[in-house]
């Protein structure tokens, strides 16, 4: 299984505008650096152990070990040796980064306490275990981690939250002129278009696209094999998003890069696409969801459905798989509406079980076919000879009904947090700027 794990840096969320004006260089080649550069020593940069000391804080190659086996289980596979190396780089950044937000919070006398750090890992433990929170401290060894890593990382995240808090939060401020002047602009825009859109930024030069692309290559791949796209998220994207699996929220498209723009009009949610260029670097992207501002979505329709199904012997042929599906089409075909089901399928040995249900909680694959049926048709049949063969028939729904949309407070409250992540990348950046790094 793949942990779930419920903890973020900060739980915040940036606007796309803010963000792609932050990630942009503002020169490629700020330092004035040659093209023809000789590397002067034996050093190969490319061949490094994963150790570091930050301001005397020693990360061993085993923290890495641990947090690495963390993101290969999310993958729910194994990854490339080339890959793995990138990956552990990464991680080895992300552990610097929490190990100096941690020392900043204990400097400032608001050090994480123990049992905060208890209290949260038990969280995660019964969303993943249930009744036996235990089993993930075997879980985690089994699969070459450890508590102690996933606690460390738990403490870092807390320890960022409160820096936050006492640092940033505090003076920030959103008028409410300022609200209602987006609500204002969210009314005029009534009807159209946002979309939900996850990203994993990579920043490039002139002089590192080759390299940065094929990492973005080695990222899609792995996506594409089963990989979490929040963990890629996490441990490799370098935009502010990055700490909230990439998420960038709901937006809509005039206010991102014309690549994202063209490429969002054209998905569907859960469709992957890139990698692509977008200015300052290369952009993986996920459509997570796609909504009409202000509008009801119908796919918060509540469903009333009847599923008709029947199941095969193990080992039975194409040819008898084949008869049976025919029959099992004509048959429901045959169905005079949903108080014809029971009857019928008692005909063919299928069994018969209503629910109610929303749209959204449906398969992608099934949610438009059954927003268009009318009462009393079903969805086409889907299955294979190992699942059995079923289809939907709809027996009812109930339309959402249109929401009265944000009010002040939320929209005050959505402009504060990507003010503070703004602030937050800064603050990180000072502290990195600041600090005594040795890498080996």
């Amino acid at each position: 299984m793949a942990l779930a794990l419920a903890v973020s840096a900060t739980g915040l969320s940036a606007g796309a505008s803010e963000l792609h004006a932050q990630t942009a260089p503002q020169n490629s080649n700020a330092f004035n650096i040659p093209s023809d550069i000789e590397l002067l020593g034996q050093n190969n940069p490319n061949v490094r152990t994963p150790t570091a000391v930050v301001n005397g804080s020693v990360i061993t190659g085993t923290d890495v070990d641990h947090r690495v086996a963390l993101l290969v289980a999310a993958s729910e596979g194994e990854l490339p040796e080339a890959e793995l190396q990138r990956v552990k780089m990464q991680v080895l950044r992300n552990l610097i980064d929490e190990t100096l937000q941690i020392q900043e919070a204990a400097a400032q006398e608001i050090p994480v306490e123990g049992a905060q750090v208890q209290q949260r890992y038990n969280q995660v433990a019964a969303q993943n275990f249930g009744s036996d929170p235990g089993q993930m401290d075997q879980y985690l060894i089994g699969i070459g981690s450890s508590p102690a890593s996933l606690k460390r990382q738990i403490e870092g995240e807390i320890a960022w939250n409160n820096l936050i808090r006492r640092n940033i939060s505090p003076f920030i401020n959103v008028s409410d002129e300022e609200a209602r002047e987006v609500l204002q602009r969210m009314e005029d825009s009534r009807g159209t278009d946002e979309y939900r859109i996850g990203e994993i930024f990579l920043r490039a030069t002139t002089e590192t696209y080759p390299a940065v692309l094929e990492n973005a290559q080695q990222i899609v791949q792995q996506l594409r094999q089963g990989g979490s796209f929040i963990a890629y998220a996490r441990q490799f994207s370098e935009s502010s998003t990055a700490s909230v699996g990439g998420d960038l929220g709901f937006v809509r498209l005039e206010t991102l890069p014309t690549a994202m723009q063209a490429q969002a009009r054209e998905m569907q949610p859960g469709e992957l696409r890139g990698p692509f260029d977008i200015p300052g670097g290369i952009i993986i992207m996920v459509l997570l969801d796609k909504r009409q501002i202000l509008m009801a979505d119908p796919r918060d329709a509540t469903l009333s459905l009847k599923q008709i199904s029947v199941t095969f012997p193990a080992g039975v042929t194409e040819q008898a798989f084949t008869e049976g599906v025919n029959n099992f089409t004509t048959a429901v075909a045959s169905m005079r509406g949903c108080g014809d089901a029971e009857t019928v399928g008692a005909s063919i040995g299928a069994d018969v079980v209503a629910n109610q249900v929303t749209a959204r909680s449906l398969p992608e694959q099934l949610q438009a076919s059954l927003l268009n049926l009318q009462i009393g048709q079903a969805t086409q049949p889907f299955g294979s000879p190992e699942d059995g063969v079923r289809v939907l028939m709809l027996c009812g729904r109930d339309d959402p009904e249109v929401g009265g949309g944000p009010t002040l407070e939320d929209i005050r409250g959505r402009l504060e947090d990507e003010r503070i992540q703004k602030r937050a990348q800064r603050f990180l950046r000072d502290l990195r700027n600041d600090a005594y790094i040795e890498s080996s």
